[in-house]
């Protein structure tokens, strides 16, 4: 991304020095012509060059093995997190293993929440009857606070939960207390 912001300024530079300096063959080219090379047809290259990287690249920024799946659930006014792979239940807290990515599948029961962990990841809506997912990383152990960051009744305010972020090797024993 930087290297191709840095070819559209570098560009576009270039081109207001030609201008500024009274190049020539600048002032014989139609504006038309401008407007095609340098408007449209350079940025669409550079712009082009980008998403082909950002989808070829963009899976493999993380190191790391196939991402753990968990399941939050929203109701006014708690959350209740599951984990297919170890069939537990937290309700309040996610427990996730640190230096892993999590995929986090959110639904509600109810009315419209929102998903909202500001240290690990953006706001996204839990919507009754649909899913949406997101992956967070915790690349160190800890407690991280999430939100439900829309308005979704008079118990909003009373709606945080906890994220907890384990070391590798106790997060299945931490997650089994947790679901006790």
């Amino acid at each position: 991304m930087l290297a191709g912001a840095a070819a559209v300024t570098l560009g576009m530079g270039a081109l207001l020095a030609a201008a500024w300096a009274g190049w020539p063959r600048l002032a014989t080219t139609p504006p038309d012509r401008l407007t095609l090379w340098g408007g449209l047809v350079f940025p669409l290259v550079v712009l082009t060059a980008l998403v082909a990287a950002a989808l070829a690249l963009g899976e493999r920024l993380r190191p790391g093995g196939a991402a753990l799946r968990v399941e939050a659930g929203a109701r006014q006014w708690d959350w209740r997190f599951a984990y297919p792979a170890e069939g537990l239940a937290s309700a309040g807290a996610l427990h996730i293993p640190a230096g892993r990515d999590v995929d986090v599948a959110v639904t509600s029961a109810d009315v419209i929440h929102s998903f909202w962990i500001p240290r690990l990841a953006g706001k996204i809506d839990a919507i009754p009857g649909h899913v949406t997912l997101v992956r967070i990383h915790a690349a160190e152990p800890g407690r991280y606070e999430g939100v439900c960051a829309e308005f979704c009744g008079l118990g909003h305010a009373a709606m945080p939960f906890a994220v907890l972020a384990h070391p590798p090797e106790v997060y299945a024993a931490r997650l089994r207390e947790a679901a006790r």
